[in-house]
């Protein structure tokens, strides 16, 4: 057949209709943008020679470094042993953490030359450390490939490109866990209804979302993984935080007509979620799988890559750069030694589900109570400066609770001057607990048509002292370049409304969270005895609670380092 330069590793009873090629048989492109819209189009995807060709010819125009092995060297090591069967018994590196090379469609004994080109790729890149995911991507590949030197060469080109800006996989654990955290950060933002099942579900969300990158590179049958491998040669490592999101979303449909929804040992969540992917063809096409993968309004790659930044610093920072066992969420909110006067353990969990992943391995400390230190807004403020980020929580004498995660220090506020001007980033959040459990995030995340346009010139205006806000009154204070979160920071937007980036502001005789429109989220008076509450452009939300209420308690908790203990 056409594809036997193609297919010499492939087991053509296995390959179904792709086995029938048909379709185009050439592609006359070399624009980046074209080659993009083909690939979603799925253009090439029902000729399998031409699929290779194009294969070969994105991969070699992958930026790499100036030494990278290819076929060659390949062939110059294996030697003559490359023309002896390859032995499927010879242990894959440590690196691949114990990940088996998915057979997909090849030949029985072509999983062995897998073996052997990543055995020969640990040895040309004794720099990578832990890359789960090479099997897989070897696996794929070597459909395509005509010999065994070919793929290699493939592979190493992935492994070596130095793009800008572009990642491609994996190769050390500080990436991947950051990866697997900035996974959790999208999931918590962007796939809201799947993450509630998540949490409600599994004890360890965590390690559930530790599994997203082999949803795609390991589970998806291959007439799905295919077409995802079409655009991730073309778009890079984002189109695999879509696709596992977009997986996540159908799971939870899949999950909607089950009754059980108690939870139980995260382990089970994990092979639950493995059977359905690996099952998905039965339900859902691979075309209607990308159709909901790009459907996903997901911010930008500059803020996806920010966020993996910060992910990974905070890793650096509590020394995790080797493989090790997580903390999981439920060890830093140990029931025994958790007390508030507002939420309990398991509510507290709950919020913790919702927090930025950076923030996971933290454990809550009372930071501030009015149970202990009494009404005074000047106390509450000398006990929560010098702690970045902060969570508010309330509890109103009619026995409603809501509260705030608020991602800045509250000494930002004296930047101001004796302005009440507002400060933070878009991580900050609204929510209320009961009477019944709902998160309101910045709503720019759930809208982001709201920052396409130009931005808006200097500072100015402010809140004023009874929590109104003047239409377009912001003043954000300056601060240097890397100290704000560097997720979601409103200076990386064009936003339509200043309106739209009111997150918390304070000064002597109130604070405030959330502003824009005619209302606040949260409007705390000097006593912190007194609240308001209303929708706010800032977070689009609905009064937290009954819209003027008397506090009963309210609390300050910080993050504190659980490693550095």
């Amino acid at each position: 057949m056409a594809e036997d330069d193609y297919g010499a590793f492939v087991d053509w009873t296995l390959m179904g209709d792709l086995a029938k090629s048909s379709g185009p048989t050439k592609v006359d492109c070399k624009e980046l943008k074209e080659f993009k819209q083909m690939a979603r189009q799925g253009y090439w995807a029902k000729n399998h020679k031409l699929r290779a060709q194009v294969y070969q010819q994105l991969i070699r125009s992958i930026p790499c470094r100036t030494v990278t092995p290819d076929a060659e060297v390949y062939r110059d090591v294996v030697g003559e042993a490359g023309a002896k069967k390859p032995n499927a018994n010879i242990p894959l590196p440590e690196f691949v953490d114990g990940n088996p090379v998915p057979r997909y469609c090849l030949k029985a004994d072509a999983v062995a030359s897998a073996h052997r080109i990543i055995n020969c790729v640990a040895g040309q890149f004794p720099d990578i450390s832990h890359c789960p995911a090479l099997p897989a991507v070897t696996s794929l590949l070597l459909h395509f490939s005509k010999d065994e030197a070919q793929c290699f060469e493939h592979v190493s080109r992935i492994l070596a490109c130095n793009e800008p800006g572009k990642r491609l996989l994996d190769q050390t654990f500080l990436a991947y866990e950051s990866g697997c955290m900035t996974f959790g950060d999208l999931a918590n933002k962007y796939c809201t209804a799947a993450h509630k099942l998540i949490v409600a579900t599994a004890q360890d969300v965590l390690e559930v979302y530790a599994d997203w990158q082999r949803w795609v590179l390991g589970d998806l049958p291959f007439s799905h993984m295919v077409r995802v491998l079409d655009v991730y040669l073309v778009e890079g490592y984002k189109v695999l935080y879509r696709v596992a999101i977009a997986l996540l979303k159908f799971y939870r449909k899949h999950k909607m007509g089950g009754q059980n929804q108690q939870q139980s040992d995260s382990g089970k969540i994990r092979s639950d979620i493995q059977a359905f992917v690996r099952g998905i063809g039965s339900t859902v096409t691979p075309e209607k799988l990308l159709e909901k993968s790009f459907s996903i309004r997901l911010i930008s790659r500059k803020e996806i890559t920010l966020l993996q930044l910060a992910n990974e610093k905070s890793l650096q920072q509590k020394g995790i750069t080797v493989k090790q066992k997580r903390r999981n969420v439920q060890l830093a909110l140990n029931p025994e030694t958790f007390s508030s006067e507002i939420v309990s353990a398991k509510e507290m969990h709950d919020i913790w589900s919702w927090i930025p992943e950076r923030f996971a391995l933290c454990q809550p400390e009372l930071l501030f109570t009015t149970a202990t230190h009494g009404c005074s807004l000047n106390r509450f403020y000398s006990h929560c400066e010098g702690h970045e980020p902060t969570l508010l929580l309330i509890r109103t004498t009619d026995g409603d609770v809501c509260g705030a995660f608020l991602s800045s220090d509250w000494e930002e506020r004296k930047r101001g001057g004796n302005k009440l001007s507002f400060f933070g980033t878009g991580e900050c959040f609204v929510f209320r607990l009961k009477p019944e459990m709902e998160r309101y995030e910045w709503v720019v995340i759930r809208h982001p048509e709201l920052a396409s346009a130009i931005k808006p010139e200097g500072p100015e205006g402010s809140a004023s002292s009874e929590g109104q806000n003047a239409d377009g009154g912001l003043q954000q204070p300056d601060k240097p370049p890397g100290e704000l979160s560097p997720f979601l920071a409103a200076r990386h937007f064009n936003l339509n409304s200043k309106n739209t980036s009111m997150f918390m502001a304070g000064n002597f005789d109130s604070i405030i969270v959330g502003g824009g429109g005619d209302s606040n989220a949260l409007y705390i008076d000097a006593e912190l005895n007194h609240g308001h509450t209303g929708r706010c452009t800032t977070f689009d939300n609905p009064p937290l609670c009954k819209e003027s209420f008397q506090v009963a308690v309210l609390e300050s908790w910080g993050f504190l380092d659980a490693m550095a203990q």
